[in-house]
Parts: structure tokens; sequence; C-alpha cells
């Protein structure tokens, strides 16, 4: 690894860290919210419908909460409030434009006006055709990382929103604020669900 690297890795560690307490206080403003009472901050109506139903598409409500259910679409509209610039800002509108022109192209309607078949089959369509983001080892991508596009990064936003909330951390993910002694050999029966952050 050259210096050069080293330097960039060392920055983006440190805006990590200073970035991450703001961004999960973001996610605990989420939970004051009211569905009913619910007006974004950012995004229009229309946007709002849209994200709403990306969401609900990708994490529907089934023995477990959905999307909406931990109000993932809420924490999306602040996080592009509170940490895009006016260009990201502007580039999020443009994107869920043209995401919802494709739709009215291919399907007849915008996005959130869909069935959930047809939003089914924007998503795989979307899936084979979008970018993917490369590999990583020990949480360091492998290679130059290419653009992945609105619907992958919209994507991971919202995974990332839905597993970071209380609700998901502390139900349905194990929890362990304190974790005690490590224990490197466990038969896998005796975890159970998959550990939360």
């Amino acid at each position: 690894m050259n210096r050069r690297n080293a330097l960039r890795k060392t920055a983006l560690l440190a805006g990590s860290a200073v970035a991450a307490p703001s961004l999960f206080s973001l996610l605990q403003s989420c939970k004051k919210q009211s569905r009913l009472e619910w007006t974004p901050v950012f995004l229009s109506e229309d946007q709002a419908r849209f994200v709403s139903a990306f969401v609900d598409t990708l994490l529907p409500r089934t023995d477990t909460p959905g999307a909406l259910d931990v109000k993932t679409d809420i924490f999306l509209d602040l996080v592009f409030a509170k940490t895009y610039d006016a260009k990201a800002q502007e580039n999020v509108v443009n994107e869920i434009k043209k995401f919802n022109e494709e739709c009215k192209q291919r399907h007849g309607k915008v996005f959130a006006d869909l069935n959930m078949e047809d939003r089914k089959a924007v998503f795989k369509s979307k899936e084979a055709e979008s970018p993917k983001f490369n590999p990583k080892v020990w949480g360091t991508a492998v290679g130059e990382q290419k653009p992945v596009g609105f619907y992958r990064s919209l994507k991971s936003m919202a995974l990332w929103g839905y597993f970071s909330s209380e609700e998901i951390g502390m139900k349905h993910l194990n929890y362990d604020p304190v974790p005690g002694e490590y224990r490197g050999c466990v038969p896998l029966s005796e975890i159970g669900n998959t550990w939360s952050l």
C-alpha cells in the first residue's frame, strides 16, 4: 500500500467516525414521527410516495416488521435533507423522476401506483442492469469502485436504515449491548439470529 492510499483510507475512516453520530441521531429522530403525521422534509409528496413504495417493495411486512413499519422512508428523507448538498439533492430528484418515467414507459404508471407484481418486475430488471458493489475483504472494497447508480444506492441506504433501526436491531436481531467473552468456535445452532451492530 502506498502512502497516498493510506492517507485516503485514514481520511475516510476519520470522516466516517465524525459523520456516524449525526446519521444515527437522524435515525433516532425518525422514531418520534407518526406515520399519519409525516410530512417530508426534503421530498415532494409524489417523491415521498415513490420512496415509500420503493422501501415497501424491498422490505415488505412479513412475520417481521417491514420498512414502512420502522419508518425507513422517513429516515431516507431526513438523510437527503440533512446530509446531501444541493447537487446531490438535485440528483435524487432527477433520478426519482427518471425511475418513474421508465416505469410509465414499461407499465403505464409511476412506480408508487404499480401493483406489487409490477414493482417486483421493475426491481428484477433494475437488479439485472444496475452495476454492483465490488466484493469486500475485511470491509474494504476490492479494486476501484465504479458508480453503482441510483437503484443500487437507494437500495443500500434503505437496507442500512432498516437494519440500523432500534426496532429491528433490538427486537429481531441478536443484540448484546455489553458483549461477554470471546468464543471463537460456536455451533451455528447456538447463534440463532444475525447479530445487530
